[in-house]
């Protein structure tokens, strides 16, 4: 029989883990709070914050690159298959 409870106890902990960490007092209230409202344990007001936490998707920044062209001539000298003189051109560099 005491085989039969430690492999159960054991199988017990590989799927749940309690672990201790520090969360702000007035979060800490209103959690409680919720949970009591709710009538549910504390942890599974926490669980249940955290996988929608974990679920969400980053938000979109918002970023829209705006290309612009711009008509005009080559300045002389500009090679643009030259990578090398052309930043030597734009450092302020002549040879």
């Amino acid at each position: 029989m005491t085989h039969g409870l430690h492999k159960h106890t054991y199988h017990c902990m590989l799927l749940c883990m309690r672990t201790t960490i520090d969360i702000n007092d007035e979060l800490m209230r209103h959690a409680k709070k919720k949970a009591a409202d709710d009538g549910v344990p504390l942890r599974d007001v926490v669980e249940d914050a955290l996988r929608r936490y974990l679920s969400e998707k980053p938000a979109a920044t918002g970023y829209k690159l705006k290309w612009t062209t711009e008509s005009g001539e080559l300045m002389p000298g500009v090679d643009l298959d030259d990578r090398d003189s052309l930043f030597d051109l734009m450092d302020g560099i002549k040879k």
